[in-house]
């Protein structure tokens, strides 16, 4: 029992507003021994590269939602396991921008200003076109993240490069090549 003539209470403060303390596009100071001109350039790269990866783990996701025809199962499998390595590379992402001292681009309205993949029609389009839909998208995040680990490693970026390079590159460049074989046409061998 209290003594205090104040009630207790466990209400939740509720409709909170606050002001921004770090506008998106900055960097703030952090001791991981990089320059600001590094800290600055990773952030702005790995937030382009990260709003591309957002849209590719949503194309995943439709498309594997939407998959037809006589490989349905196979793709459908295939599809949501590529999303989920889509989905660890979106945090690993955002984490790294984080750790710059930079903002990541998290909300999906933002991330529809930022990103150079284009929109997919809102209907179910053919296998083959979902397919290359996503090999268009894998080629233009390959393309960004192999620009920026180079640059990033003329700015002694180690870290960013090392996640561009062992995580956006080679997950791209693997699941680009399971992709890309389901288009392939195999001939008829006749014996």
């Amino acid at each position: 029992m209290t003594t205090n003539s104040t009630p207790t209470s466990s209400q939740p403060w509720l409709h909170q507003k606050g002001a921004v303390i770090q506008e998106f596009g900055t960097v703030k100071q952090f001791p991981v021994a990089l320059s600001f001109e590094a800290r600055m350039y990773s952030s702005q790269r790995l937030n382009k590269v990260l709003a591309d990866t957002q849209i590719l783990y949503g194309l995943y996701k439709k498309h594997h939602w939407s998959m037809r025809g006589a490989t349905f199962y196979q793709l459908h499998l295939l599809l949501d396991k590529h999303a989920g390595e889509q989905l660890e590379l979106v945090d690993a992402l955002a984490e790294r921008v984080q750790t710059l001292g930079g903002v990541a681009v998290g909300d999906p309205r933002h991330v529809a200003e930022i990103t150079s993949i284009p929109r997919p029609p809102d209907g179910v389009e053919e296998v083959p076109a979902m397919l290359s839909r996503l090999l268009e998208a894998h080629e233009t995040i390959l393309t960004d993240a192999h620009q920026a680990a180079a640059r990033t490693a003329e700015l002694g970026d180690d870290g960013t490069n090392d996640l561009l390079v062992s995580q956006v590159i080679r997950t791209g460049e693997l699941q680009a090549w399971f992709l890309a074989e389901h288009l392939v046409d195999t001939p008829l061998v006749r014996v």
